[in-house]
């Protein structure tokens, strides 16, 4: 009787323990639509995270995520790493246990589109990987592979949610974007629509850059997008990716990376914050004007 005792009164420390030392994700269906931002680099992150109001930290599996009130909507920030295998792996965790209406991935990339300059932003309306598929004497024939889930084979370009991308223009309509300073002078950022195709290299090629538009028409290059979007595609959920450009995909690129990555994740980080506020206003369903836009 004198074990049993201890034993049920360290069993009860235990379960106190357990239950006040951190948050409990949240697996019930919310009572309103819930955004999900996901960012590759924890500064695109910690730029939102610093917004969120009545925020609250949860690990799982040893991934933060932090939910709260950006732009005065219930919305969940996280992370991801660098990477296909680390974006789909984040994604998965934050869909199974917050149930986002939608998700948003922010951040940066290297521009394909020779019309682009740091700081610009392309607001994706389909995402594709740029090395997946078969590879012929004649060079990579791309293939979207079946879904695990129901058997049916993905598409190569993965369609971006209409209603985000109607939101995403009226916000870019209207946001205050920092300018680019550089030794040509200063110019407002640039926002078009586009193309971001997705790959696991870093590239620093010119000739890769034109491959990429020559055989997607891509407008920009990054190494998460297609894996986010996919599992989105995958899962019936609407997502949206948007790419704020640092570099220019270039043997330049890592030196120019370093000096506009603050700049274009700012931006970035901007332009989501405003979408995310738009997103609780059905006057956010359609686009006004369009003066700030460029439409593919």
């Amino acid at each position: 009787m004198k074990y049993n005792g201890i034993i049920t009164c360290i069993c009860s420390v235990t379960i106190i323990t357990l239950s006040t030392s951190c948050h409990p994700a949240p697996r019930t269906v919310h009572a309103e639509p819930v955004t999900a931002v996901l960012g590759a680099f924890e500064r695109e992150v910690t730029l939102l995270e610093d917004q969120l109001a009545d925020r609250q930290e949860h690990e799982i599996e040893g991934i933060r995520f932090v939910t709260g009130r950006l732009n005065g909507q219930s919305a969940v920030v996280a992370w991801t790493g660098v990477g296909k295998v680390n974006a789909a792996m984040t994604t998965t965790l934050l869909i199974e246990h917050f149930k986002p209406t939608r998700i948003i991935f922010t951040g940066i990339a290297g521009a394909v589109n020779p019309e682009l300059r740091p700081g610009d932003i392309v607001i994706a309306e389909k995402t594709a990987y740029h090395d997946m598929g078969t590879v012929w004497p004649e060079g990579l024939f791309v293939k979207g592979v079946k879904s695990r889930l129901d058997g049916m084979e993905n598409p190569v370009f993965f369609p971006a949610d209409r209603r985000l991308v109607r939101i995403a223009q009226q916000a870019a309509d209207r946001a205050a974007l920092k300018r680019i300073e550089t030794t040509e002078g200063g110019r407002a950022p640039r926002i078009i629509k586009g193309i971001v195709v997705t790959g696991d290299a870093f590239i620093a090629s010119a000739d890769k850059c034109a491959e990429l538009r020559k055989r997607l028409e891509a407008d920009a290059v990054e190494m998460e997008g297609a894996a986010v979007a996919q599992i989105c595609y995958q899962r019936g959920i609407g997502h949206l990716v948007i790419r704020s450009i640092s570099d220019n995909a270039d043997e330049g690129a890592v030196l120019d990376k370093q000096m506009f990555y603050i700049l274009a994740a700012g931006n970035s980080a901007d332009l989501v914050t405003d979408i995310v506020g738009l997103l609780g206003s059905e006057a956010g369903v359609e686009t006004t004007s369009e003066a700030n836009l460029s439409r593919k």
